[in-house]
C-alpha cells in the first residue's frame, strides 16, 4: 500500500493542504479547492489503496477539524482502501 504524509508543520492553512494533496495525487488543475471536491477525489479520484498520515496535526485545531473528519468518514467508506492516521503535534 503506497504511503503518504502531510506534515503539519509545513501546511498553515487550508489552501496550503489542497495544494499538496493535488500536487501529490497529479489531480487537474480544474480540481475544486473544497472539501466536496476532496472528498470525490478521495472516493473517486486517487489511485488506492493508499495510507494518508497527517504528522504534526492538531486534532484540536478549529482550522483542521472538518478535514479530520473527512478523512476519517472517507476511511470508513472506502472499507480498507483508504487508511488514515494523524499524529498529533506534542509540542
Amino acid at each position: 500500500m503506497r504511503s503518504v504524509v502531510f506534515d503539519f508543520a509545513d501546511i498553515r492553512s487550508m489552501p496550503d493542504f489542497y495544494l499538496q494533496f493535488a500536487d501529490i495525487f497529479l489531480l487537474p488543475d480544474w480540481f475544486g479547492n473544497n472539501l466536496d471536491a476532496l472528498w470525490d477525489a478521495l472516493t473517486a479520484g486517487i489511485r488506492l489503496p493508499v495510507q494518508i498520515v497527517f504528522t504534526h496535526f492538531d486534532r484540536q485545531s478549529m482550522d483542521f477539524a472538518s478535514l479530520y473528519n473527512l478523512f476519517e468518514e472517507a476511511e470508513q467508506e472506502l472499507d480498507g482502501l483508504l487508511s488514515f492516521n494523524s499524529l498529533e503535534d506534542n509540542a
